[in-house]
């Protein structure tokens, strides 16, 4: 796709089809990069982006209780070995 580079103030920019940012993930920022004389744009990817919402439906559905409904008592080497 073609697209013209406009100024924007003092910078330039080009303006991006709302439709293909949507495709390819973007929100309100991206991570920009230079290299071999070509422009990389990318979507910044929010680490762990909707974990609160997935352990809060967790919760209300009772499905946050431990595996073991006993904590592990530990090894022999556990009680013997270690010096508190």
């Amino acid at each position: 796709m073609l697209t013209k580079i406009v100024s924007i103030g003092n910078s330039r920019g080009i303006r991006i089809p709302k439709a293909m940012l949507e495709h390819c993930g973007f929100g309100e920022e991206a991570e920009l990069q230079a290299k071999n004389g070509t422009l990389i744009l990318r979507p910044v990817n929010t680490p762990r982006a909707g974990w609160a919402e997935a352990f809060g439906g967790m919760t209300a559905a009772k499905d946050d209780l431990l595996v073991h409904e006993d904590p592990p008592s530990g090894t022999q080497f556990d009680a013997e070995e270690w010096q508190w």
